[in-house]
């Protein structure tokens, strides 16, 4: 196991490139199974989900070879369409490869995903949005299977707009007979993200980033190039290290329309912010103010970003209240906030949040993905020492973040 080990106190100072979406890569390395041809990807981030997905796609018969920033990914010869139930177990994400096999082979056999445990985050509307495509779903003993003669393009409406059910519907009906409108789809820029892959790789989609995505099915794909776009949950923590250290940083391959509910609220907390294209600048005030936070499906504030700014809100004046109404289970990491000296209550949905002056450095253990890190800001504002123990989870989700955060001058090692 390892862990970060922090001396707080440092200012950020400086410029930093933010890695390529996590959470675009991996339903997009999926898709690169449904054209039986060349796929290359660039600007995905080297994280351990992207490696694991990269596995599986091994373990099914594509050749996947990397060169300097490029992936390129060979599913010609993939034959098979089992996935081992150790590496579904690794990460939730996983689960996306079922529409992406299920599209081209007609059948599948996944186990439940496994991930962060944040929360019940059912697959029930991925399997539903298949069996409307006249997929046959078959549960048993822990295992998923999948099979039919043909996908048939339907309307499927979904009963809470999902990231994952909107993805896997999508990749699942390129290749169906007729049209596929998915109502009440999730709008993320991760979702207009894959819909560009596809289409540039020969699929007809539109109106990903609204909430009706029409698909209309196409008999083959062809090779395509492709670059993933900036992951904003990554330029959102740091812009979050640079605000609880009083610093002043600059984000490069960054894109701000995605990250308009962040900036609004690291405003609200008194930080200067200014964006052009491709960079946003962030100057801290000395001391930050409390904000209220309500997390929402896009365009809404992330649950991604909840913790991470809790630990900012802790040693912000004031009292601050956040409401997270994605994932109820996402307040584990308060308790290991709350032995830096946080003041956090939480009752159900909704945390109060008293700032105190500053954190004290301690031994802390990661809960999960954005949880770990809230603990490393915190680690990064906190007098002393702080050691951030199960980084596993971090390195989920976050491409070299010591190394990025030591270039801004922060104290943090790798042990």
């Amino acid at each position: 196991m390892s862990s970060y080990i922090i001396e707080g106190g440092n200012k950020l100072e400086g410029e930093v490139n933010i890695s390529g979406s996590k959470n675009a890569s991996l339903p997009i390395i999926a898709a690169s199974i449904l054209n039986s041809n060349i796929t290359r990807l660039y600007n995905v981030p080297n994280i351990h989900d992207t490696q694991i997905t990269l596995e599986i796609l091994k373990i099914l018969g594509c050749k996947v070879t990397k060169k300097s920033d490029k992936i390129i990914i060979d599913s010609r010869k993939m034959d098979k369409t089992e996935i081992p139930e150790e590496l579904m177990r690794q990460m939730r994400s996983s689960v996306v490869l079922a529409g992406a096999i299920v599209g081209r082979f007609k059948n599948t056999k996944i186990s439940y995903p496994g991930g962060c445990d944040i929360g019940s985050r059912p697959i029930d509307l991925h399997l539903t949005g298949f069996r409307r495509l006249g997929i046959e779903v078959e549960e048993e003993s822990g295992y998923i299977k999948c099979k039919c003669e043909k996908i048939i393009g339907n309307t499927i409406q979904l009963d809470f707009p999902s990231v994952g059910a909107t993805e896997n519907i999508m990749l699942a009906s390129v290749l169906a007979e007729g049209e596929t409108i998915i109502t009440n789809a999730a709008m993320e820029p991760e979702i207009v993200d894959l819909q560009n892959m596809l289409n540039k790789m020969g699929a007809k989609i539109k109106g990903a980033g609204t909430n009706i995505v029409q698909i209309t099915g196409v008999k083959n794909l062809k090779e395509v190039s492709y670059t993933i776009m900036p992951d904003r949950i990554e330029a959102g923590t740091f812009l979050c290290a640079g605000a609880i250290t009083g610093g002043k940083i600059k984000l490069n391959n960054v894109n701000p329309s995605h990250l308009t509910p962040i900036l609004h609220k690291l405003e609200e907390c008194g930080c200067k912010i200014e964006t052009q294209k491709c960079f946003i600048k962030l100057e801290a005030p000395k001391k930050l103010k409390a904000v209220d936070i309500k997390t929402m499906p896009y365009p809404g504030f992330p649950t991604d970003m909840q913790s991470i700014f809790v630990a900012v809100l802790a040693v912000s004046k004031g009292t601050s209240i956040i409401v997270e109404n994605i994932f109820e289970n996402r307040y584990k990491y308060t308790n290991e906030l709350k032995r830096m000296g946080a003041k956090i209550t939480v009752e159900g949905k909704t945390a109060v949040i008293k700032g105190i002056r500053r954190f004290s450095g301690a031994n802390v253990n990661s809960t999960d993905l954005r949880g770990g890190a809230a603990l490393v800001i915190a680690g990064l504002a906190a007098k002393g020492k702080t050691t951030v123990n199960n980084i596993e989870y971090i390195l989920r989700g976050y491409e070299k973040l010591d190394k990025k955060l030591s270039l801004l001058g922060a104290k943090i090692t790798l042990a």
